[in-house]
């Protein structure tokens, strides 16, 4: 009962803070973020039960029949892949919550809901993460889209509501896709009233077309998703209208969903599948890396900049999911955990500078790290992080994804390293524009004051982020250790191999 508590957590926390009686909405905040503190620790306590040394594919299981009649169970179980992606979305949820102390300033009924939908989505991540049954998986997949939808339609910028209908409808179009993908797999099952569990359904024996076209289904939903070229659309809008908070979870939590999809999914029940749409599938994620990194240039919005890098991120990631090396796995794995915690950096600091600025505009900024040092310094961390700067959290993930691509697909990896190049473009330009130069005049907030540099609070989020920057860029071995088994079984479901080095022995063995 582990992961049941673990998602129980924050939903009482919802419920409470949505039903706080009058005169006492105050509270929201606290009481939400209380509850988040508490999922964290509980969510530590349960990692120290986890056996790295374990065969088991899944460990801290629970099954229990649920639709029998439909062959539905209610399962539940991580492997090192999706406990790491729940630990990170456990950190990231209560360094939003602080972050968003303010985004609804006037206390009132607009403040609970806003606290209870972060909570609500705190518990519908930590479900498609650990769900081992393949129609339970879908289930949170979709209600992900509930508490997002309104927490950009109802909270976001002026364009919220567009963001948040494309949003919405990108994301309804790959879950149905992926339903009807879902109900032709079970079909393929031996069926039962487990008939959908992921152990049931690894290993199936079918046709050559029914595979493909199943893969197709669940690829395309993580595609969306994820997500890649040219089904991103969607992101640059909805990250671009959402509060600072909502686009941490968004993008460092809820994108990840589309590529722990295609490793859980795509590569353990579809094995030959995925071997015959690689070639496909890596020129698209190098599309991505290219485009994303050239788009993000071009941007005049912080936001949307920001938002594009991560296409550019997950181009990385995909493209060493499907390197199908044991290097390139490890990599894209671990790129997903560090990513979540760059992106939540550029975009919470981004909102600091908004908040104080009171616009997204690139061109309305300059000289600010003589206004707010203390903020320049870290943007300036995160934003080093983002273009992988050596001592920092993506440079070993990344390093590792170019390097297991380098081994299988030279052609790749070499057009992949154009991505690292533009990277230093697009960081380093942003902060260039918007914290060197003079010292800009007539600044103040919107009641007049004087414009501050941090606060405590935000130092607070600033310190556990870069914390996270630089402890799993000097030491990153505890995520490897975590993310190795489960990357092992992996390639063995795909029956993949890594390369053999082609070393020239000279004779004698001299």
């Amino acid at each position: 009962m582990w992961l049941t508590t673990l998602g129980l957590i924050p939903l009482v926390g919802a419920l409470i803070v949505a039903f706080l009686p009058k005169g006492s909405a105050t509270y929201a905040r606290h009481i939400a973020l209380a509850f988040s503190l508490a999922t964290l620790v509980f969510g530590i306590i349960m990692a120290t039960r986890f056996d790295l040394n374990s065969t088991s594919q899944f460990q801290l299981t629970e099954t229990h029949s649920w639709i029998p009649q439909f062959g539905v169970s209610y399962a539940l179980g991580v492997d090192g892949i999706s406990l790491a992606l729940i630990l990170m979305s456990l950190v990231l949820v209560p360094v939003s919550l602080l972050a968003a102390w303010n985004d609804e300033p006037e206390a009132g009924r607009r403040q609970q809901v806003y606290f209870a939908l972060l909570l609500v989505l705190e518990t519908f991540m930590i479900g498609v993460f650990a769900a081992t049954d393949v129609f339970l998986f879908y289930v949170f997949f979709e209600a992900m889209l509930i508490p997002v939808y309104f927490l950009i339609g109802s909270f976001g910028g002026a364009r919220r509501q567009y963001a948040a209908v494309k949003f919405l409808l990108f994301s309804l179009l790959g879950g149905l896709i992926m339903l009807v993908a879902v109900i032709a797999l079970y079909q393929q099952g031996p069926g039962g009233d487990d008939g959908f569990l992921i152990s049931k359904l690894t290993g199936l024996h079918m046709s050559t077309s029914t595979e493909r076209l199943i893969f197709l289904g669940f690829f395309i939903a993580f595609a969306i998703k994820a997500p890649m070229w040219p089904v991103h659309t969607w992101l640059p809008d909805a990250a671009a209208e959402s509060r600072p908070a909502v686009a941490v979870l968004l993008v460092g939590v809820l994108d990840k969903v589309g590529t722990f999809g295609m490793i859980r999914f795509c590569l353990q029940l579809f094995p030959e599948a995925s071997k015959w749409a690689t070639p496909v599938i890596i020129v698209l994620a190098l599309i991505s890396i290219i485009y994303g990194a050239l788009v993000a240039i071009g941007q005049t919005d912080m936001m949307r900049l920001i938002a594009y890098t991560s296409v550019s991120h997950f181009g990385f990631i995909v493209l060493g999911i499907f390197a199908l090396t044991s290097t390139s796995q490890s990599g894209a794995n671990l790129y997903m955990v560090n990513h979540g915690f760059t992106t939540a950096a550029l975009f919470l600091f981004a909102g600091f500078l908004i908040v104080r600025r009171g616009s997204k505009n690139i061109a309305d900024y300059g000289g600010w790290q003589r206004v707010t040092p203390v903020l320049a310094g870290v943007f300036l961390i995160a934003g080093l992080s983002g273009l992988s700067l050596p001592g920092l959290n993506s440079f070993i993930s990344e390093f590792l994804v170019m390097m297991g691509t380098f081994s299988r697909y030279k052609w790749a990896g070499t057009i992949a390293a154009l991505g690292v190049i533009l990277a230093a473009i697009y960081v380093l330009w942003l902060y260039k524009r918007v914290m060197t130069g003079p010292k800009p005049e007539g600044l103040s907030t919107a009641d007049g004051g004087t414009v501050a540099d941090l606060s405590v609070r935000e130092k607070v989020v600033a310190g556990v982020l870069i914390a996270f920057m630089v402890v799993l860029g000097f030491y990153p071995k505890p995520a490897l250790d975590l993310l190795n088994p489960a990357v092992k079984q992996t390639l063995q479901y795909t029956h993949s191999t890594d390369p053999v080095p082609a070393v020239q022995v000279a004779e004698g063995g001299k």
